[in-house]
């Protein structure tokens, strides 16, 4: 077994933290302050290759593997979690569902441009009552022969009010149930397509989170994705790698928090001594590290699981269920080496407990990733 990264995964890493560090942490408070999307940036991790990383290079991506993508992720996360979901979704759920079961003519239209950032996309699932069950679907989409009729109301939406493209999934047999589901390309801009207020969310305060809204809008049938009666299966093929993403924004944010305390317990000094010689804070240190470790190699594993081909399933839900509850176990405990500094924004632990809350919830709860793990535990 080698555990050893390679060369080109190096420079990959190092290349997101020192773009998260020059670019996402000047600015980064006052974007959480203001709920700013952040628009420069985005552009500027689009011409780095960041929105489209695992995509062909003949669609303007970077052909790279699946633990690249999560290098990238924990780096940007540690910095910055608004921006590393926005690229989390761009990849993983909107270019990876187009790439994996879209029509050439589909990859060509949208796919290129979501791949180079020219363009950005969200992936629409949740609505009011169908939070993580997919099979109760609301929204509807009506067969008119050449085109569909898309009705209903869509929520949480990452990037809902910046995509320019939205993969929605809507019921179009309700007689059908699962198999009555279908998935759909639509434009922003289209009639009958609004845009509701932004959230005001905990944390990820600088990502837009919205609901949208669909009033009788025309839905070409060649934006449909896939078969007829397909839809299900694309959710949930395209959520469970998904799941890597944001186990490796969990790992990230935790990460961030933690090299935030270590270092800033060999500068405080309680006691005459720095507080890093005290054992009551070295053993927070040594139990954030040694959870964060083990999250790293439950993420990667995941990554290389993908990459090999192999199903990944069960391993992106432990990687997320896992990276999930360290993410929160150890931004609470970052916040506590900090003591009362840890409350205060100008020292970024605060913010990194707030960030951290959302990785237990979006891509499935934790009693979804339970549900899943099981599942796969069983089913011999």
């Amino acid at each position: 077994m080698d555990f050893s990264l390679s060369e080109e995964h190096l420079m990959i890493r190092d290349a997101a933290r020192d773009f998260a560090r020059t670019e996402l942490l000047p600015g980064v408070i006052e974007r959480d302050n203001l709920q700013k999307f952040p628009t420069e940036q985005v552009k500027k991790m689009g011409e780095l290759g960041f929105l489209g990383m695992m995509v062909d290079p003949k669609y303007g991506g970077g052909g790279m593997d699946t633990v690249s993508y999560v290098l990238v992720m924990e780096e940007l996360s540690k910095i910055d979690a608004s921006c590393s979901v926005i690229v989390s979704v761009n990849n993983s759920l909107v270019c990876y569902g187009l790439q994996a079961y879209g029509t050439e003519a589909q990859k060509e239209k949208y796919l290129t441009k979501l791949a180079t950032g020219e363009s950005i996309g969200a992936f629409c699932l949740s609505e009011p009552e169908a939070g993580s069950d997919a099979t109760s679907q609301r929204t509807t989409a009506i067969d008119k022969g050449d085109h569909y009729v898309l009705n209903g109301t869509k929520n949480w939406i990452t990037n809902g009010g910046s995509a320019d493209y939205y993969l929605v999934i809507a019921q179009t047999d309700r007689d059908k149930k699962h198999k009555g589901i279908n998935a759909f390309i639509v434009e922003k801009g289209w009639d009958g397509f609004e845009i509701g207020p932004k959230e005001d969310k905990l944390g990820i305060r600088g990502s837009d989170t919205h609901s949208l809204i669909f009033n009788d809008v025309k839905v070409p049938k060649e934006n449909r994705i896939g078969e007829d009666g397909f839809g299900f299966t694309f959710a949930m093929k395209t959520l469970s790698g998904g799941r890597i993403g944001i186990a490796a924004q969990a790992l990230g944010i935790a990460s961030g928090a933690y090299e935030l305390a270590r270092d800033y317990s060999k500068v405080r000094k309680a006691f005459d001594t720095e507080i890093c010689n005290h054992q009551a804070i070295a053993f927070k240190l040594a139990d954030m590290h040694t959870s964060i470790t083990a999250a790293r190699h439950m993420v990667m594993k995941a990554a290389w699981d993908k990459d090999q081909g192999h199903n990944y399933d069960m391993s992106g839900a432990m990687a997320k269920l896992y990276a999930s509850k360290t993410a929160m176990d150890v931004t609470v405990e970052a916040v506590q080496v900090h003591g009362g500094n840890g409350y205060v924004k100008e020292y970024h632990v605060e913010r990194l407990m707030r960030d951290a809350k959302i990785t237990q919830i979006y891509e499935g709860t934790s009693e979804i990733q339970k549900i899943v793990i099981s599942r796969g535990l069983l089913k011999d």
